[in-house]
């Protein structure tokens, strides 16, 4: 099979793409990524040597570009997005662009070239924010009512998504996960800039009270409900993928990591709520586990020591990302490509 993986550099891509040629590697993976300053190709250098994996830089908005990476694709895996809500507030045309029309011109290449399944990765930021003290969650049912222009732009793509198989027949599958966490997360990104700021001795900033509540899903936990769709999902479907069965709210999620890292509470610094915060995130996860037989592997709190563990074994990696040295290695693997 041979399958394209939009945004593979990035965090959740990349891992994606590592586990896919460690459970498939009789198949052929093309990686198609803009190199933002999200993507990072040193996830993926143990890769460089093999045959069967291809780096391909490209923009997902390019028409041209996007119907010649389609050509003779069997499976889509669509990650590529913009997905941090900080610069959604701030610049939300970028994310109106990539997620929305970027979506759009990869379903049309897709539908063009025949492809055999599409699936996107999306969001559980799409269905908006659940009352504090309700017990409530997410499912497959949940209206959308995006919160922020990094939801409503994913919103958008999940619509198109569906437009596409009910309108043209194009065999799609949808994911909609919770937030995400382990290697190779950007350090802009809650966990990994909490770990990383208290291995530098920083302080670690908590929006707020800190009582905002997220579902927290394990990336190969998320990388092994994927393969679980591509395999067994039923065409047209949206399942949702989260990793809790318990809540934690965030300033009890930073208190974990110091308790791991053998810290007392002086790092943590409350400072200025973001703008439209949404209050509580849950995800129903048991429509994927009745049809497919997927739950997570560990609990969170395993996870959580796993990934503190990793950023202390690579701290050459998450130091070169906060410093922008990152960057520099396509400049040398690839030149002008």
């Amino acid at each position: 099979m041979k399958l394209l993986i939009t945004g593979g550099a990035g965090f959740i891509g990349s891992n994606f793409i590592l586990y896919w040629t460690k459970n498939h590697p009789k198949d052929f993976i093309i990686n198609f990524d803009k190199l933002t300053y999200a993507g990072n190709l040193e996830n993926l250098k143990s890769l460089e040597e093999n045959p069967n994996y291809t780096f391909i830089k490209g923009d997902i908005c390019n028409e041209q570009a996007v119907d010649k990476v389609m050509r003779g694709i069997d499976t889509v895996v669509h990650f590529a997005a913009e997905s941090h809500v900080d610069r959604s507030i701030i610049k939300p045309s970028d994310f109106v662009v990539t997620n929305v029309l970027g979506t759009q011109v990869l379903l049309a290449a897709a539908l063009r070239n025949n492809v055999g399944r599409f699936h996107h990765v999306s969001t559980d930021e799409v269905f908006g924010s659940l009352n504090f003290n309700d017990k409530s969650k997410f499912n497959e049912r949940t209206q959308y009512n995006p919160r922020s222009p990094y939801s409503a732009s994913k919103a958008g793509s999940d619509h198109l998504v569906n437009a596409y198989f009910h309108t043209y027949g194009l065999p799609i599958t949808i994911t909609n996960c919770s937030n995400n966490f382990g290697p190779y997360m950007f350090p802009e990104k809650f966990i990994p800039l909490a770990i990383t700021n208290i291995l530098e001795g920083k302080k670690v900033p908590v929006y707020g009270d800190g009582l905002y509540v997220r579902d927290w899903l394990y990336v190969m936990d998320h990388c092994r409900a994927i393969d679980l769709v591509l395999q067994k999902g039923r065409i047209g479907e949206t399942y949702l993928v989260g990793g809790m069965t318990n809540a934690v709210s965030n300033i009890e999620v930073i208190k974990k990591i110091l308790k791991i890292m053998g810290k007392n509470e002086d790092f943590i610094e409350h400072v200025k709520d973001r703008p439209g915060h949404d209050r509580r995130y849950a995800v129903d996860w048991s429509k994927i586990k009745n049809e497919l037989g997927w739950e997570p592997e560990y609990s969170f709190d395993e996870w959580l020591e796993k990934t503190v563990q990793w950023y202390k074994e690579n701290e050459k990696w998450w130091r070169d990302v906060k410093s922008g040295e990152y960057q520099t290695y396509y400049k040398e693997q690839y030149g002008k490509i």
